[in-house]
């Protein structure tokens, strides 16, 4: 079968589920290989095998961690000419856009970037999107080139599908552009004990309805009882009520949940743009105008100083 690349994104080897989602993605379209980059490829390789990687091309250099996106780059293209791949799978984070993106352009290929869905095609890989506030479903293929393709977190369910896998070295050569921009101090991230937001199952979002920082906690309540992300609305940031790194939407970040439970939230197209391909949608708003209930599974009209409240409770004598 044709040989796929799928990008690793790790941290010092500790796979991140978006990429356990691209490696089930890949065995449809032949045999998943993965590229990782950075240290930690040994303590890796369980967790690619388990989920079918034939093949991992590793390579450690104090490039990928010194600078930014460029050597990433320059990695991915050195196992694109080693493998001659049917396709390119990377993840539709920030930074995997620009590095699929870059590589595109570097192969002379086509790129589908926030796939939701793939498929095998006679001539080639079908990316399905979803598109202009979940109005439109498009089914794309790339034309030219070695296809590229970023695929949305959450867009399958990671399946096991064990083999036995060796780790192969990769040789890298880093061009001038890779040494570009370095990094020159890193900050960790202050830990909520909750999932990322992108890769979250489960995501509760308040909205200008919240009417405040000081009643968040309303829905970081909900968000706890359920396991989920807190998410927030652009009106809820601006006001200063909740960090930009929660945001959700066109401007903010885009998440594709299992469940996505917006509280107070009206439902305005940057905000649609960020949510609008979570699998099952509830809404929470007094108005029963709001522009949000044209697009959800369920709606609840009611004042959410009432409603959530009164789910928390629920949700926790149901797994008491």
């Amino acid at each position: 079968m044709a040989e796929v690349l799928v990008y690793v994104d790790h941290v010092d080897g500790t796979v991140r589920k978006p990429t356990l989602e691209l490696l089930t993605l890949a065995r449809r379209l032949g045999d998943p290989v993965a590229v990782h980059l950075g240290p930690g490829a040994e303590t890796a390789a369980p967790v690619l095998a388990e989920y079918g990687a034939v093949k991992i091309l590793a390579a450690d250099a104090p490039e990928f961690a010194d600078y930014l996106v460029v050597p990433k780059v320059d990695g991915l293209q050195a196992a694109a000419g080693a493998v001659s791949p049917a396709a390119v799978l990377v993840p539709s984070s920030a930074e995997g856009k620009e590095i699929a993106a870059r590589l595109a352009v570097r192969l002379g290929s086509g790129i589908i970037t926030d796939a939701v869905d793939l498929t095998a095609g006679e001539e080639g890989p079908v990316a399905t999107q979803s598109v202009f506030a979940a109005s439109y479903t498009t089914r794309s293929r790339v034309s030219r080139g070695v296809p590229v393709i970023t695929v949305k977190p959450n867009a399958t369910a990671p399946e096991a599908a064990p083999v036995d896998v060796a780790v192969e070295q990769l040789e890298v050569s880093f061009g001038e552009q890779a040494t570009g921009t370095r990094i020159v101090s890193r900050t960790p991230r202050e830990s909520t004990g909750r999932p990322d937001l992108t890769e979250a199952a489960i995501v509760v979002s308040g909205g200008r309805g919240v009417n405040g920082a000081e009643n968040f906690p309303l829905i970081e309540a909900l968000a706890d009882s359920l396991g989920a992300a807190v998410g927030a609305s652009r009106a809820a940031v601006d006001a200063g009520w909740y960090p930009h790194s929660s945001q959700v939407g066109q401007t903010g970040k885009t998440v594709s949940p299992q469940l996505y439970i917006a509280a107070g939230i009206s439902g305005a197209i940057q905000h649609r743009a960020g949510m609008q391909t979570s699998k099952t949608i509830v809404a929470i708003n007094k108005d029963a105008e709001a522009p949000i209930f044209e697009l959800v599974d369920y709606g609840v009209v009611g004042d959410l100083f009432e409603v959530v409240p009164a789910l928390t409770e629920e949700v926790k004598a149901r797994k008491g």
